[in-house]
């Protein structure tokens, strides 16, 4: 993962011990907000995603093709939250948001180049994951909680119906998936501070095969993988 990346994530590290810090004061904040059925919040957060790939038999046959790797790329998400509280410890939460993802791709073609080429594929979707999310007793103005569920993207910079000659590769816009993840909660008086990680994986082949292009000759099947760190602001 890139540099950057990194960096958030030792940044958010240390904003949560600063304010786990802060939220043992002896006041109780928000003492009626578990008891409410339904409120909002606010959400952005910095993503890392690449591309999980199966090759096809003619990659491993011929040498068309030396080298066909993916790598990860930086991107940003912004969206909204709904919460509806199942019971004390389930809650299940809708997070509509849109997400800029790069991911990227590093081949090798002989007779063209010795030299590894590298290709940024820039997507935005638009980012809908349903969630289950499974809470721990608070204690004082601290929570821990765990998420599972599923998401559909839709990625409105899907390339699937270009007639561009210089595409390299062509992509689907529609993808389901999984969602695994964890996150604690500060509670302030007046919102709670989230901070969130989660992985998000696609189960849907996102390669669009069209046979003129000869790096879709290579790959049979193509699917995403997200790593997203997200801070929730919830009232």
């Amino acid at each position: 993962m890139t540099n950057c990346f990194k960096y958030a994530v030792l940044s958010v590290v240390a904003a949560c011990s600063a304010l786990h810090a802060g939220a043992q004061a002896r006041i109780m904040n928000m003492e009626d907000h578990d008891s409410k059925p339904y409120y909002f919040g606010l959400t952005f957060g910095l993503n890392q995603s690449r591309y999980r790939i199966q090759y096809t038999e003619a990659f491993a046959q011929h040498d068309t093709f030396m080298h066909v790797q993916p790598g990860w790329g930086t991107g940003l998400n912004l969206g909204i939250m709904g919460n509806l509280r199942l019971s004390n410890f389930v809650d299940l939460r809708l997070i509509p948001s849109i997400s800029f993802a790069e991911k990227k791709l590093s081949y090798v073609q002989p007779g063209l180049s010795a030299d590894v080429q590298q290709k940024s594929v820039e997507s935005i979707y638009i980012h809908l994951p349903l969630q289950f999310k499974f809470k721990s007793d608070r204690i004082h103005n601290f929570r821990f909680y765990g998420l599972a569920g599923g998401k559909m993207d839709y990625d409105m910079a899907a390339n699937a119906n270009s007639r561009r000659k210089d595409e390299f590769l062509k992509f689907k816009p529609m993808d389901l998936g999984y969602e695994l993840g964890f996150g604690l909660e500060f509670y302030y008086p007046n919102f709670i501070f989230s901070p969130e990680i989660k992985l998000s994986e696609g189960l849907m082949n996102q390669i669009y095969p069209d046979k003129s292009l000869q790096l879709t000759n290579a790959i049979d099947q193509i699917r995403t993988r997200t790593i997203l760190i997200s801070i929730h602001l919830e009232g």
